[in-house]
């Protein structure tokens, strides 16, 4: 059932990245901010992080282990290559949009797996790392061209 509800979400990641065409952020956008009024809370980014963990927890252990986590980077490479054949893409910043996702950036302990205490820990700094201009929500501006 969870890899039906990943096919059906990739699919809709798909479908939304080609309706947002040269929009950088929109796609995040749309995925992220709950109560679509066009920017991203710290609240928001901390309950679709938690989602997101409990979706790539397949074993339900209460860990990301590096088979979870290699589920979960496929599914992210899949999302952005979509965003990129469509046009979509990131903007500036490309190399730091998905890093706050990887296992090394939320395995504060290193033992090689992610609780989902230490991958909420991360949110905030996962938040600062998108939110370019600091103005403590993340909106489309924060995906444009950075001077």
């Amino acid at each position: 059932m969870k890899r039906i509800l990943l096919l059906s979400a990739a699919i809709a990641l798909g479908s939304a990245a080609i309706a947002q065409q040269g929009n950088p952020g929109a796609h995040f956008i749309e995925n992220w901010d709950a109560n679509e009024d066009g920017q991203v809370t710290l609240a928001e980014a901390t309950e679709k992080r938690s989602d997101i963990f409990f979706t790539f927890d397949e074993d339900g252990s209460g860990f990301l282990s590096a088979s979870d986590y290699a589920m979960f980077d496929e599914a992210r490479a899949n999302d952005q290559a979509n965003m990129e054949q469509s046009g979509q893409g990131y903007g500036a910043g490309k190399g730091q949009q998905g890093q706050g996702m990887t296992l090394e950036f939320n395995d504060v302990n290193s033992d090689g797996k992610v609780s989902r205490d230490e991958f909420m820990s991360r949110t905030p700094d996962w938040f600062a790392t998108k939110d370019s201009n600091s103005d403590g929500v993340i909106t489309t501006a924060d995906f444009g061209p950075r001077n």
